[in-house]
């Protein structure tokens, strides 16, 4: 899904709410969260996921050509671990529903 189709979507879903105050929604939540990480904080959606920074380490690569040693710098990569609720959903519901789902099919 793209923003433009997460927009369309909210705003389907909540005609009470303009176009234009779901794009600046939409656009303000991005924003908080891009701004958060780059400070180094940490984003938490409960039942989705959270957002993080890991850094990275600087290393010596090599470079798959010529096998030359690089210098590769330290960075800092954007993380997402999803919630447990977004994984068993993901997954097909809690581990207990899909274990109890086959043996109702047996029966």
């Amino acid at each position: 899904m793209t923003r433009s189709e997460l927009i369309a979507q909210i705003a389907h879903d909540n005609p009470h709410l303009r176009q234009q105050d779901v794009e600046a929604i939409v656009h303000v939540i991005f924003s908080e969260i891009t701004a958060t990480l780059a400070r180094g904080g940490r984003v938490e959606l409960r039942g989705f996921g959270a957002f993080s920074v890991k850094r990275r380490d600087p290393r010596i690569g090599r470079n798959p050509r010529t096998g030359e040693a690089v210098a590769v710098p330290g960075k800092a990569a954007p993380f997402f671990k999803p919630g447990k609720e977004l994984r068993e959903l993901v997954n097909g519901g809690p581990p207990q529903a899909r274990a109890a789902a086959p043996a109702q099919r047996r029966a």
